[in-house]
């Protein structure tokens, strides 16, 4: 399956062209870049003034045109499909990169070699689900660049108090979100909503993208 040539690369842009900044969000695992969940926070962030940009891994391009989901593709095609996209929007000083669960643990691989101006993941998988013993945050501890990291206080990849005993860069900034799953779904008995953990997560990104400059 790996080996069948993808469509090509296209670009989805919302929000005002002159705005507060530029964010390229990446979609995760299952969830294609006109998701649901991927249009909420791009929706909202366009409304709130940022210029979004979204684009498709060559696995769920695939998949699109082929009607059928794929597995991921390999780490080395994700990162290189990230370093596309930034040449293909251009002036990566400007930009700040992220996205969805592994969209936002590919764009933290590439970041620093980038030269990107900030990172914004949004549910970031510090281990596979059920693995914690295999954590994702070895390179975590030496990045760089200006990083948000918001994240669900239940997510099963990465709890409040798994992260807590991680090592990470001064770089990084983490938001919880109150009672969140790894999709910021709360437990009804939280008093929360998804509707609300999203709009925290929004003006979290947005704050993080006008504080950059």
């Amino acid at each position: 399956m790996a080996g069948r040539e993808a469509p090509p690369l296209e670009l989805l842009e919302t929000g005002p062209p002159d705005g507060l900044g530029r964010f390229v969000f990446a979609h995760g695992a299952g969830l294609a870049m006109d998701a649901p969940r991927m249009e909420a926070i791009a929706s909202g962030l366009a409304d709130a003034g940022v210029r979004v940009v979204r684009f498709e891994f060559p696995y769920m391009r695939r998949g699109r045109s082929e009607g059928k989901r794929g597995a991921p593709d390999r780490p080395a095609v994700l990162e290189a499909t990230w370093r596309e996209v930034i040449e293909r929007v251009g002036d990566p000083g400007s930009l700040v990169i992220g996205g969805r669960s592994m969209g936002g643990r590919i764009a933290s691989m590439v970041a620093d070699e980038a030269g990107v101006r900030g990172l914004a993941c949004l549910g970031y998988p510090f281990h596979p689900l059920g693995k914690p013993e295999r954590t994702r945050t070895e390179h975590l501890a030496e990045l760089r660049t200006p990083t948000l990291i918001v994240q669900g206080e239940r997510d099963a990849m990465g709890n409040r108090d798994e992260v807590a005993g991680y090592e990470l860069a001064d770089s990084i900034e983490v938001v919880w979100l109150p009672d969140g799953d790894h999709s910021f779904v709360p437990r009804k008995r939280s008093g929360v909503t998804e509707a609300e953990n999203v709009a925290t997560a929004v003006e979290a990104v947005r704050g993080f993208i006008e504080r950059l400059g």
